[in-house]
């Protein structure tokens, strides 16, 4: 095995890997050395299936199964991934739901739906992997969205989860920082994944927009926020805590 990639010997669970973006910086952290844990909540097949890509280019990686807005699942995930690496040393907090609603149509359930995963879950999950991280500390990657800085109309909630998301990890560079534990969030625009195929987004006069408003002048595939993910887990990122990246094409 090659003795020059940035992740060898780190284990980096992610969240809701089993597609899309949290898919491909299971594929990237994998690529650089690292040893995975591609969690998912309900797609076993998507989840199975990136293990299988993983293991097939020689890397290591498990999948298993667990929703962030449940303790106990988190609970489960890293003593899943103890038994299986022995260790935590990078999360990457990128499971995460969105629902568009106007105004007059929001209700509790959408309200508690988003914030539950979006930003609970995200704490939740943090606070037990930092009891799985060594004395030499770890890397925490939240997945926000560039929403939280320039928040869409009929999304008053989502944009909320990620305004949030971006407090949150600003809150714990600050309270992590004296354990050598660094957190920082990736605000991608819009990328093209299952997720924005599956909404109706990919084709619209939405991603026209978007576009026409992006200095580069395309919406992003999973491996632009995957590569800078890599950066973030990686000692070439260590002197790097608290901050929040624009990963949009300039979009803002």
């Amino acid at each position: 095995m090659s003795t020059n990639k940035k992740l060898t010997g780190k284990v980096a669970v992610v969240t809701g890997a089993s597609k899309g973006i949290g898919a491909s910086i299971a594929k990237h952290l994998a690529a650089e050395g690292a040893s995975v844990v591609v969690n998912y909540a309900s797609s076993k097949a998507g989840a199975d299936k990136i293990v299988g890509e993983i293991t097939a280019q020689g890397g290591k990686a498990i999948a298993v199964q667990g929703s962030v807005a449940k303790k106990a699942d988190i609970e489960r995930l890293f003593t899943e991934t103890k038994k299986a690496f022995g260790q935590t040393d990078i999360l990457v907090n990128n499971a995460g739901v969105y629902e568009f609603s106007p105004l007059e149509q929001i209700s509790e359930d959408h309200f508690h739906k988003q914030f539950n995963t979006n930003v609970l879950g995200l704490i939740l999950t943090t606070q037990e992997a930092l009891k799985h991280f060594n004395g030499d500390g770890g890397s925490v990657i939240n997945i926000s969205s560039v929403v939280g800085v320039n928040p869409l109309p009929n999304a008053a909630v989502y944009s909320a989860t990620k305004a949030a998301v971006d407090a949150v990890t600003k809150s714990l560079a600050r309270e992590l920082g004296p354990k050598k534990v660094r957190v920082n969030s990736i605000n991608p625009g819009m990328i093209e994944t299952e997720g924005t195929h599956g909404a109706g987004i990919i084709g619209t006069d939405f991603q026209k927009q978007a576009e026409a408003q992006t200095p580069l002048g395309r919406i992003g595939q999973p491996q632009d926020v995957a590569t800078v993910a890599t950066f973030l887990a990686s000692a070439d990122s260590g002197w790097i805590t608290g901050e929040t990246f624009l990963v949009s094409g300039g979009y803002r």
